[in-house]
């Protein structure tokens, strides 16, 4: 037993060691650039939990701020050595490279794409008395209405350009619509502006809104990804529901997913990829995950990183036709 002890310890220190053998006699550090208590941390959190078994201990670290660029900065300027992650988001690497006129970071060039680990619908939701008053029963309904009254209806969301808010556009601008938007100091507060009926509508994040929509508060007309949720399957897409409307390409959601910095080496990227995508398919992780209304859908880090650079491209034009900027 000392024996075999003497030649772990003396491989981990050897040249020969791999970057994530090395790692994994010291903690992983997995920073999420947002605070304790949103979808995103109790992901990562879950993930950490249960990826031990496999990498060691995983410490989670909230680096809160500027959107989430201060946490993804970090990381980007961190040792790529496989023992510093960051859980980034459709924010961090799609849409603050062209809201922000000043990125600390370049999101294509300065990480390593690991492993998308889940995807979470927004959901185009009404206040259900508004909804009623105005004979809105479905997305049909809406677009007929606003159509009729432009500029009449509005939509809040967490602020200029926020997921809620860049939804907001892309539905406007593919169903050729008017509605006003007005912007919140964050998503909860919009969501209390749209249940006390100050908005018409919101496209909320499903994991907050579903639970007004099951008690009748909110009425959901349509979720925003290319696939039904099984959360509301009674509910359908925007594209589904609007395919008649000039929506039949609509497709918009949150995703979250690992990245290390640039100069990550391809064997400990897989490593580390191969141990997260097991986690995600343990039926106690995939619990956890539906409870927060989220879907994973295991990738390679060449699939991740396809997947982001689409994204990045696609939010160029949404961005900008919103016309939102932060200094």
């Amino acid at each position: 037993m000392l024996r075999r002890t003497l030649l772990q310890s003396a491989l981990l220190a050897s040249p020969l060691a791999t970057p994530l053998a090395r790692a994994q006699a010291r903690p992983i550090r997995l920073v999420v650039p947002y605070p304790p208590g949103g979808p995103l941390d109790v992901m990562a959190r879950a993930l950490a939990e249960r990826v031990k078994d496999l990498l060691g201990t995983v410490i989670v670290e909230n680096k809160a701020g500027a959107g989430g660029n201060l946490g993804a900065d970090a990381v980007a300027k961190s040792a790529p050595d496989g023992q510093t992650l960051v859980m980034g988001a459709v924010a961090t690497h799609a849409i603050n490279p062209w809201l922000y006129s000043r990125m600390p970071y370049n999101a294509q060039r300065d990480f390593t794409p690991v492993a998308l680990v889940a995807q979470v619908p927004n959901v185009l939701v009404m206040n259900a008395e508004t909804a009623q008053r105005l004979g809105i029963r479905s997305l049909a309904d809406l677009v007929a209405h606003a159509r009729k009254n432009p500029g009449r209806l509005n939509y809040g969301s967490g602020g200029n350009g926020s997921a809620g808010h860049l939804a907001g556009e892309m539905f406007k601008a593919q169903a050729g619509l008017f509605i006003v938007h007005i912007p919140y100091a964050g998503g909860s507060a919009a969501q209390l502006a749209l249940l006390s009926g100050q908005v018409d509508l919101n496209f909320d994040n499903l994991a907050t809104a579903a639970a007004n929509i099951k008690a009748g508060k909110l009425k959901a007309l349509a979720v925003t990804t290319h696939d039904r949720s099984p959360a509301l399957p009674e509910v359908p897409t925007v594209a589904e529901a609007g395919s008649a409307l000039g929506l039949a390409h609509f497709d918009i959601h949150t995703w979250f997913g690992l990245f290390g910095p640039a100069g990550l080496p391809t064997d400990t990227t897989r490593r580390l990829n191969k141990a997260f995508v097991d986690a995600l398919a343990t039926p106690e992780l995939q619990a956890r995950l539906q409870a927060l209304m989220a879907q994973t859908r295991p990738t390679t880090p060449e699939q991740f990183g396809d997947f982001v650079r689409a994204e990045w491209k696609r939010y160029e034009a949404v961005v900008k036709a919103s016309g939102a900027t932060v200094d």
